[in-house]
């Protein structure tokens, strides 16, 4: 085993795993440490090491550095007794966590073969696959499948461009766009409740959800599990109403605001599910996302944001009345969702330091109105042309069908460049292409495009 490689691994994930276990006296000194643990991560490169050896010791690897952030979420409660868990310390943990997942997904795609989805080929269905897609936390491990709970939450991410965006709009990355609440019947059937763009709040199973194509899962159960039943069983009374006829539908919240009853969005429908269980006394999230919309307005604009802070589904990581139970992940569809990560952060980061913005074309304007008049047509006919114009929900204005429509199309154009290059990079070493590189492409993408990335435009 090479020293250099595998066994230098070891000795990073030792320096992690003491990061956890050190006393901290202020949030400076936290942050400190958990910014060298973020390095520890970022800065390991498998370029020059052995394809076998990384390979073998692969799954070993994944498995300790998920023990090893595991152990670092169960110091919260104590930084946050402590008073040192403040914004700073918040976001570099942040940052860990996010760093550590793409290191996991590496080394499982490693230890998988580098599988690929084939065309038509959907992925499997969360919680399923082998030992190595699902990680579970050392309380919860028990060599059998583990029961879901009413109250229990769901963080997901899928595939499309459009959810990519999402986990990344807010004031740090994360790999998560969409939420929901488990809810178990008096039969043993269990449910998802849940706030969709297209269909605003609803109820699906939840094998239904489970199996709709997703890249990642990850389960969360509320310390109390009697409040976690009241919660989950208000809010299938409160969705289930609105779909009988006794209340009003519910529709997507865009503006992302916390306050309101009205329409809800993913994160919102939890946090009410539980602050309703609790008169008040549970308040969700325990730290919220901040949109900073001072360099970026018109993009905020156009999608309908209106909150300076929301409950977005990533942060209910920080959140130590949570338990993370397990976390799942489709090896063949990791390395799309980091792709589309990448994609974004360079969009993002152009859009709020370089004065890019969006611009429509007529194709855009005529999908746009096509998309809104489509609202206004039964479900069943919006389902019967989805392939041509998009599901709109008639609260989605024009500007934020176009806006989707530009941000999809102007991935997709950069998309091949950057799918042919981590192929090729994972033909010619065995590994996947690390994330530093990806967005060093995009950059000279940007470089040499004359200001123009899709519908994407530079300053003039």
């Amino acid at each position: 085993m090479q020293r250099t490689v595998v066994s230098g691994l070891e000795e990073r994930l030792a320096r992690i795993g003491a990061v956890a276990d050190q006393e901290y006296g202020t949030t400076h000194e936290l942050e400190a440490a958990l910014r060298s643990a973020y390095g520890l991560i970022h800065d390991t490169d498998l370029a020059e090491a052995d394809r076998r050896e990384v390979t073998h010791a692969a799954p070993y690897l994944m498995h300790s550095l998920f023990t090893v952030r595991m152990r670092l979420r169960d110091r919260i409660a104590a930084w946050q007794s402590q008073g040192i868990f403040a914004r700073p310390a918040q976001n570099a943990l942040r940052d860990v966590f996010r760093i550590a997942r793409y290191a996991s997904d590496m080394l499982g795609e490693i230890a998988s073969g580098n599988p690929r989805l084939a065309p038509g080929e959907k992925s499997k269905r969360a919680f399923t696959g082998s030992a190595w897609n699902t990680l579970v936390h050392r309380a919860y491990e028990t060599g059998h499948n583990i029961p879901f709970r009413s109250g229990d939450v769901l963080v997901m991410r899928g595939s499309a461009h459009n959810s990519a965006a999402i986990a990344r709009i807010g004031d740090v990355d994360t790999q998560f766009s969409h939420t929901a609440i488990v809810y178990i019947d008096a039969d043993g059937k269990h449910w998802l409740v849940e706030a969709l763009i297209e269909d605003g709040a609803v109820i699906n199973t939840l094998e239904h959800v489970l199996d709709h194509n997703l890249g990642r899962a990850v389960l969360y159960r509320f310390h109390d599990a009697a409040i976690a039943e009241r919660a989950a069983k208000l809010a299938h009374a409160r969705v289930l109403a609105s779909k009988s006829g006794y209340g009003r539908h519910i529709p997507y919240d865009f503006t992302m605001r916390l306050k309101g009853r009205r329409s809800l969005f993913c994160a919102k429908l939890v946090a009410q599910a539980y602050s309703d269980a609790t008169n008040g006394k549970v308040v969700l999230p325990a730290y919220k996302t901040k949109f900073d919309q001072r360099n970026n307005k018109a993009f905020f604009k156009s999608i309908g944001v209106r909150a300076k802070e929301t409950y977005a589904p990533g942060d209910i990581d920080l959140d130590p009345r949570f338990d993370l139970v397990a976390e799942w992940q489709d090896y063949r569809l990791t390395p799309l969702l980091r792709r589309q990560d990448m994609v974004m952060t360079k969009f993002f980061e152009w859009m709020e330091t370089r004065g890019y913005a969006f611009k429509e074309d007529f194709a855009i304007k005529l999908i746009s109105v096509f998309g809104r008049l489509s609202s206004y047509l039964s479900d069943r006919a919006k389902n019967l042309i989805s392939s041509v114009v998009p599901k709109v929900p008639r609260n989605m204005s024009r500007a934020c069908v176009a806006t989707i429509a530009m941000l999809h199309k102007s991935a997709e154009e950069v998309m091949p460049s950057l799918n042919a290059l981590d192929d090729n990079h994972v033909s010619m070493t065995g590994f996947p292409l690390h994330g530093r590189d990806m967005l060093d492409h995009l950059e000279r993408l940007r470089e040499v495009s004359d200001g123009r990335i899709g519908y994407l435009l530079g300053p003039a």
